[in-house]
């Protein structure tokens, strides 16, 4: 044990004598102090008194067993002492109410019955994490200070604590997890975690792994040596080998299938692979990062994801914020955004009115900030002012749904669509040839084809003296 942790004292609550007791000789035997209690009055009395430095908290420390009397505690102790860490205690049933414990503000949660081993090195890392110095209340600037967060926007508080956990967690090897929505920027997170780590000059590899099929997942994953099946030409490199002392960003890890995370957990408990055909094993040399929008432990609870992998993926947990939670950071989001927009499309900078912030702030985004980028580009692409005010995005939203109801419409044949399409564009954006083409999706001389084959007449000052 590190000599920093010697010393740390864990407050253990639950209402069983017998957890009290294997969880203090578990303790013990780890070098750590620990006080125990059965009931919330007393740990919060204890809390108040004494220095504690972790709590292991029962979610049904009383006769009622609803847990709602533990979430309750949580979020008094959070009250009391919000830099503390809190692991919850549950059993698989209730790990819905464990999941809503950590979105409370609980640093992790484990399941009873627990591996000695799992916990030992849960409890060391959460101690850990809370040891690192960081500013007190750090703002964003204190942050940049420390950390290169050049890719995360925003300032909101919640935002803030997740790049405090980046800083963290980036100069250790511990795996991470990260839970959030689709949209929020979970890729994002993976990067700053990797440019912020030791590992920062080597790669960081990302396997969307919904994409890898099982008949293909080893070697994908592992690589394949010339003649090791039938469409083996030549060796190939897998992920692991090309993130070789880098990071490796596990995407959808939730779409991961039964017989695929046997072959994942071997590698990671072994830290060794072998190619496809290959006789040599190889070291995995790599730092795990996973991501997926669903809740991982319920898939656990549900058996369709291992309880085994699970703990080797999680040791770290961040949770993302939806952008609904996070409204404040919308302006500087949408202008940053907006600045990239229109530099990518070779256009004049284009700004937002307060008008305009206003009604983006207002939305509630169920697509996160992938959304928010897409109706931004749309709007940019549609109406093609130096400054978008509301009736601009107003107006790009109704054509959207305009265009997606005149799809539908009974006896249109699929050339009329599209000459109707190019002529509505046409129509927006002047004749301006590049507009039109990047708003359909075309080549210019896929459109100029089009325009033929419609009949459409097209004026030659085209677009390069409108841009």
């Amino acid at each position: 044990m590190p000599a920093a942790l010697a010393n740390q004292r864990i407050l253990i609550i639950d209402d069983d004598n017998s957890v009290l007791v294997s969880l203090a000789l578990l303790l013990k035997q780890a070098g750590y102090a620990s006080i125990s209690c059965d009931d919330a009055q007393q740990a919060m009395q204890i809390l108040a008194t004494q220095e504690i430095d972790l709590v292991l908290q029962d979610m049904n420390f009383s006769l009622q067993t609803t847990g709602e009397e533990g979430l309750a505690l949580l979020v008094d102790i959070k009250r009391l002492c919000p830099a503390l860490p809190v692991l919850l205690m549950t059993a698989w049933g209730s790990i819905a109410l464990a999941v809503r414990g950590v979105k409370l503000g609980a640093a992790d949660f484990f399941t009873k019955p627990w591996d000695n081993t799992q916990l030992q090195e849960l409890i060391r890392s959460t101690l850990e994490m809370a040891q690192v110095a960081m500013p007190a209340n750090a703002d964003r600037q204190a942050l940049d200070r420390q950390f290169d967060f050049s890719d995360i926007i925003g300032e909101h508080a919640e935002l803030l604590k997740v790049m405090a956990t980046i800083g963290r967690v980036a100069k250790t090897n511990a795996s991470v997890l990260i839970l959030g929505e689709s949209g929020t920027g979970k890729e994002l997170i993976a990067d700053a975690i990797h440019r912020n780590s030791p590992r920062a000059t080597k790669p960081i590899v990302k396997v969307n792994m919904g994409a890898v099929t099982t008949s293909l997942f080893e070697s994908e994953m592992f690589g394949h040596v010339r003649g090791a099946f039938t469409d083996a030409k030549s060796d190939r490199k897998g992920h692991f080998a090309m993130a070789s002392q880098g990071s490796l960003f596990l995407d959808e890890i939730g779409e991961l299938n039964r017989n695929d995370q046997v072959k994942l957990l071997r590698v990671l408990q072994n830290q060794s692979y072998q190619a496809v055909g290959a006789c040599k094993t190889e070291q995995a040399d790599v730092r795990i990062i996973s991501a997926t929008n669903r809740e991982l432990a319920e898939l656990v609870a549900s058996n369709e994801f291992r309880e085994d992998l699970y703990y080797r993926l999680n040791l770290i947990t961040i949770r993302l914020p939806p952008l609904r939670e996070r409204r404040s950071d919308i302006p500087m989001l949408a202008n940053r955004m907006m600045a990239t927009l229109s530099h990518s499309y070779g256009m004049q900078p284009v700004s937002l009115a307060p008008s305009a912030l206003r009604w983006l702030g207002s939305r509630t985004w169920p697509g996160n900030i992938r959304q928010l980028k897409q109706c931004l580009e749309r709007t940019l692409l549609l109406v093609g002012k130096p400054v978008l005010e509301q009736h601009d995005f107003l107006f790009a939203e109704q054509h959207e749904e305009a265009q997606g109801q005149g799809m539908s419409i009974a006896g249109m044949t699929l050339d009329q669509v599209e000459k109707l399409m190019i002529e509505k564009a046409m129509e927006q954006h002047n004749g301006n040839i590049t507009r039109v083409a990047k708003v359909l999706g075309l080549s210019r001389f896929s459109l100029y084809r089009r325009l033929e084959k419609h009949q459409i007449t097209v004026t030659e000052d085209d677009d390069e003296v409108q841009q």
